[in-house]
């Protein structure tokens, strides 16, 4: 659990590390970094912008580059039983028939555990021996010289400068400390045009443990099962979607011959929320992840679409290498150390991110006769040819003691 402190206390903690580290963004990357660092006997200064600490988001699957992560937090267990498994992936044409359900388990069992989890869940799991963070707090300047960082932060209504030997920037895919560090500029983003809402339905919604999705006409639906519900995805073009939820529902309906129960689910689920959450879809990638005394992590250096469900996973993969090679750190070496974390983390995260992309160049489409060409092609080739590259990322993994060492 989240426990809110002031930035006076943490910044007394911290000041005599032999680095002084600040954590810029309580998410997914921000809460890995800061909990790995704590484990490794520093004291990082951990800032939120959210007032309220409170956990927005829906649901993750999680590949099995997060494991690293999550034994050296010690937490394995506790996200087993925060999650549920996600052992067959089902794919229905644009009609709404069902074409094919493979095994996920038989793809990736060699490689570790793949589940589903709510962001809510994951974050309880992270922060499950506390974890110390200032709310309501931002960053306005960033300045680096070679002694260290000098940053202007705003404390809800007070304005005070403080300095660190490092910055960890991991406030988000519309990150605005990153906008302050010149050299990440310009951020390449990817709008797909599409966009569509999330929203919770019944656990019973799909079969145990299947995660199913509907590659449709200008449509798109996705079910994925976390612990006790299951989280959907319902979009299409932006043009589409802006006549409101519920006549894109109807819409949507209209295009189908097949309404089998887990696609009713997603279409009611949709059209029954009051206020479901409307999610663009964009990633962004930004053009340097590094200086010699800060570094972006997770979506604020490359920020994923959904087609591949391996953000969140790539994430604390990269906060899981930067602290290991951070226990090699000293501020004699540190731009050494952070030139080394971007020159082999980077190629991994953003083949990743090229295999997401070219999965929505191929899901998001209009076209009637891509769709049944698509459909074909998908009768013959298994999901396992699609996430190919996701598997030799998992077979190749990182080695940051080994890293470290050709650092000194």
């Amino acid at each position: 659990m989240f426990i809110p402190t002031t930035i006076a206390d943490q910044y007394q903690q911290a000041a005599s590390d032999n680095l002084r580290i600040l954590v810029v963004g309580a998410g997914i990357a921000g809460i890995t970094a800061a909990q790995l660092l704590r484990r490794a006997g520093h004291r990082p200064v951990l800032i939120e912008r959210a007032e309220d600490g409170k956990h927005p988001g829906y649901m993750l699957a999680l590949m099995p580059m997060a494991d690293g992560a999550l034994d050296e937090l010690g937490v394995r267990e506790a996200y087993r039983a925060a999650s549920v498994p996600f052992h067959d992936y089902a794919m229905r044409g644009h009609t709404g028939r069902l074409l094919r359900v493979d095994s996920m388990t038989r793809i990736l069992q060699r490689y570790g555990d793949y589940r589903g989890i709510s962001r809510g869940a994951l974050i309880e799991v992270l922060t499950s021996g506390g974890c110390a963070v200032t709310l309501g707090t931002t960053v306005g300047a960033v300045t680096e010289t070679a002694e260290g960082v000098r940053i202007r932060m705003s404390e809800r209504d007070h304005v005070r400068e403080l300095d660190f030997d490092l910055v960890l920037i991991a406030d988000g895919i519309n990150s605005s400390t990153r906008e302050l560090i010149p050299s990440a500029r310009p951020v390449e983003v990817v709008d797909t045009q599409w966009g569509g809402w999330v929203v919770w339905a019944p656990a019973h919604a799909v079969p145990a443990q299947r995660g199913e999705e509907l590659w449709g006409v200008g449509r798109f639906a996705g079910l994925y099962p976390v612990a006790g519900a299951v989280g959907v995805f319902l979009g299409g073009p932006r043009a589409d979607t802006a006549a409101g939820a519920a006549a894109f529902v109807e819409q949507f309906r209209r295009t189908l011959t097949v309404v089998d129960p887990p696609i009713e689910a997603a279409l009611s689920a949709v059209a029954d929320d009051p206020d479901p959450y409307y999610w663009s879809l964009t990633d962004c990638r930004s053009a340097a992840w590094t200086t010699s005394r800060t570094v972006l992590l997770g979506d604020a250096a490359a920020g994923f679409l959904p087609t591949a469900g391996i953000g969140a996973g790539m994430a604390m993969e990269s906060a899981w290498v930067l602290c290991r090679l951070l226990r090699h750190a000293h501020r004699e070496n540190l731009a050494d150390v952070l030139s080394a974390y971007e020159r082999t983390q980077r190629p991994r995260v953003e083949a990743a991110q090229d295999n997401s992309r070219g999965l929505a160049r191929l899901v998001f489409r209009r076209s009637r006769a891509l769709a049944v060409l698509r459909e074909l092609a998908m009768r013959i080739a298994s999901v396992d040819v699609a996430i190919k590259p996701i598997q030799r990322l998992l077979a190749d993994q990182p080695k940051p003691d080994e890293i470290a060492a050709s650092v000194g």
